[in-house]
């Protein structure tokens, strides 16, 4: 029925004509559909009863309407044709996952964990399915544990060797609480919805900063799957915070060990989230025994956890060779020891003995140690975010690795007992490339560009293991990462490079390292129209010690499809280039940086790419504070700006910001940690002043489009 309210006129909002309404809808419409394209978080291979392969991926993809993440898995089989014909036979459709909070398939690949987390103070929710069904569910209250941690830094899910017992890592259970009443404190302890009482809030526990709001005190737990029973691992000092927990191996199954990586708290927890300068060690300690027969461990009491890394400021991702013989570790000591919040890392082993109890103090022995200044085109050091829980090749002593390799993201492998090094992702693409997993002594990968969705890609190496001399890459159809025709037609028509800039203040009293050139992603039209350049965007990444990697982004992607050319700076100061780039900045910022980016965007220029009247800048968290100081000391050269969550003054900043070590590293340089203070002086807040954006405020032009966005 016709409604008789409505207007036979298609109205337009106040302040937009037609052909602006339509260009927005537009728009928005290809948004949603550069929105919408999955992706892959993780994935995980393991052998079928019959020996063949199959892959589990977990895919996640946003649900616009809910404004959620809406999270499935897709499987597929894998069949070997011959020596270079692989086939992935894909599942008919994918399983939603909603509620899931993790999944980890046992190493059989016969079990598949899942843990549901609940809100409030509800049960968390463990399942163990089998190929068929659920095998076995369990509610554990609140009263034992709150929410198991999935943030990718805490979080780790560890089955044993006869996966029975699952090591993880779970929010500790809220103390009690006092009451009262109007009389005063009630002893005692009263119901929550007692009208007549009120709750306190207890003693302040302090979290770990951006994005660990309510968590506060990790702790390591281990379930039972036959029984259900959890039972949280004792001798672990309370002021240490607990994550990346794994099983040691041991000839004797009533007596194992676990080992995690401990962040002690001490007098104040600074942010943790892209800092990986918080000192952290290797602990081991013994897992609990849930044997009804007396445990081997007898009436021993020496069951408080022993530091292994004593004597390295740094050591995280855990990791036991396939014999048992040796334990492998990332460290981020340089930026631990310097102060940068992300550095270069350095590779680390210990010997580990199966037959014996752990030694407290252990000779660790450097496999790939930080690389300060890398001659051109070698090797530039390791910059990995993660490393896969099972990263061997058979001969049990060579690590499958994902790092930043400058501008890109490239597949390493390195022996742990030579120490050698090997780019074996193609090194003439500079696509980025993404370890997903193992498949045997075969690689499964995603590959991607700024103009190029991902792609599964499945190396196999040509030889064997040991000689590790080259790889061959073949491309897999997959269903995953499939966008619409619209999509893949726009981003056909474009075409992206990763360019060399020199620096301008090489002559200066710098590191080698420093003085070296840094490298900007250039992405643009294949072709021009009129031989006019479309205006461009200078991206500008946060830290400031990350990098922009040639990988794809659904946001950058969507700006070049409307046709805007994307000019991605990774200044010195950037991962990816060695030590001595990264430290060149700290103590320099806002100026050294601002300098890198003005005369990359001259290079550019002076290629013929760029209309100098066409040029915008965009940023994120330190991007945002040089997109702010970029149009405060050179207005002219921008036309319009955007920085969102941006450090605009430094000197407001320090006394309300989860991260004040960073403020004082990356404006006083190597007299930072001297001069670090929680109550600044009026000569240091001056000093924070004068390296910030607003600074410069009144220098801005504010005819220019500027937004500043803060969340």
């Amino acid at each position: 029925m016709e409604n008789p309210g409505a207007s036979p006129f298609k109205v337009t909002p106040v302040g937009l004509d037609a052909n602006s309404e339509e260009e927005y809808f537009s728009q928005s419409t290809l948004l949603k559909e550069f929105t919408e394209i999955p992706s892959i978080e993780k994935a995980w291979s393991f052998k079928s009863n019959s020996g063949a392969s199959q892959v589990m991926f977990s895919i996640s993809q946003p649900n616009l309407l809910e404004n959620k993440k809406r999270r499935y898995a897709s499987f597929s089989h894998i069949s070997k044709e011959g020596d270079d014909s692989v086939q992935f036979h894909w599942d008919a459709f994918p399983i939603e996952i909603g509620s899931t909070s993790l999944m980890v398939p046992s190493p059989s690949g016969s079990k598949l964990l899942v843990v549901r987390n609940a809100e409030n103070d509800s049960p968390t929710r463990f399942e163990i399915w089998s190929s068929s069904q659920v095998e076995r569910e369990f509610h554990v209250p609140s009263s034992i544990h709150r929410s198991v941690y999935y943030d990718g830094w805490f979080e780790e899910i560890s089955w044993n060797s006869d996966e029975t017992l699952i090591a993880y890592i779970a929010e500790e259970p809220v103390s009690a609480k006092p009451t009262f009443t109007y009389f005063g404190y009630e002893k005692g302890n009263c119901p929550d919805k007692d009208c007549n009482s009120w709750k306190g809030q207890g003693d302040w526990d302090e979290g770990w900063g951006e994005a660990y709001d309510g968590k506060r005190l990790p702790k390591l737990f281990v379930i039972n799957i036959n029984s259900g029973e959890v039972r949280a691992v004792d001798g672990i000092e309370k002021s240490l915070s607990v994550g990346q927990v794994i099983w040691a191996p041991s000839a004797k199954d009533s007596l194992q060990y676990l080992v995690f990586v401990g962040w002690p708290s001490g007098t104040r927890k600074f942010g943790i989230k892209y800092c990986t300068n918080r000192p952290c060690s290797l602990y081991f300690v013994r897992a609990p025994c849930f044997r009804y027969e007396p445990c081997q461990y007898g009436t021993d009491t020496k069951l408080s956890a022993v530091v292994l890394t004593e004597s390295i400021s740094s050591a995280f991702f855990p990791r036991f060779s396939p014999d048992g013989k040796f334990l492998v570790f990332l460290s981020s000591k340089s930026a631990v020891d310097s102060g940068a919040h992300n550095a270069t890392d350095s590779l680390h082993r210990i010997d580990w003995s199966i037959d014996a109890e752990p030694q407290q103090r252990n000779k660790i022995v450097d496999v790939v140690p930080v690389v300060m200044c890398a001659e051109d085109g070698s090797f530039p050091g390791l910059y990995c975010s993660n490393i896969l829980s099972n990263p061997w090749l058979s001969d049990g002593h060579t690590m499958i690795l994902s790092a930043a390799w400058g501008s890109t993201l490239v597949v390493l492998s390195v022996d742990i007992l030579s120490g050698d090094v090997s780019r074996i992702s193609p090194c003439t693409s500079e696509f980025s490339w993404d370890v997903l997993t193992l498949d045997g002594d075969n690689i499964i990968a995603v590959c991607s560009s700024p103009v190029d969705v991902p792609e599964i890609k499945y190396g196999y190496l040509v030889g064997n293991a040991s000689d590790n001399t080259k790889w061959n890459w073949l491309d897999i159809s997959s269903p995953i990462t499939k966008c619409s025709e619209k999509v893949r037609s726009l981003l056909s028509s474009k075409e992206f490079s990763i360019m060399s800039i020199p620096a301008r203040d090489a002559s200066e009293n710098l590191t080698k390292g420093a003085s070296k050139p840094y490298e900007a992603i250039f992405a643009s039209s294949k072709s021009k129209e009129h031989d006019a350049c479309d205006p461009m965007i200078v991206v500008l990444h946060g830290g400031p010690h990350c990098v922009s990697l040639s990988s794809f982004s659904k946001s950058s992607a969507f700006l070049c499809s409307l046709g805007f050319s994307l000019f991605i700076v990774s200044y010195r100061g950037s991962l990816g280039f060695g030590e001595e780039a990264v430290q060149s900045l700290p103590g320099r910022v806002g100026s050294q940086d601002v300098n890198d980016v003005l005369a990359a965007i001259d290079h550019v220029i002076g290629m013929g790419f760029a209309d100098p009247a066409k040029i915008a800048a965009v940023g994120i968290s330190h991007g945002g504070f040089l997109t702010t100081h970029l149009i405060g000391q050179a207005p002219d050269k921008f036309a319009a700006a955007a920085a969102r969550n941006p450090v605009c003054n430094f000197a407001l900043m320090v006394g309300t910001t989860d991260i004040p070590d960073w403020c004082y590293f990356e404006a006083f340089g190597s007299e930072a940690k001297s001069s670090f203070t929680a109550t600044p002086s009026a000569e240091h807040l001056a000093l924070f002043y004068d390296k910030s954006p607003i600074s410069h405020i009144s220098k801005v032009c504010f005819i220019s489009c500027v937004a500043v966005i803060v969340e």
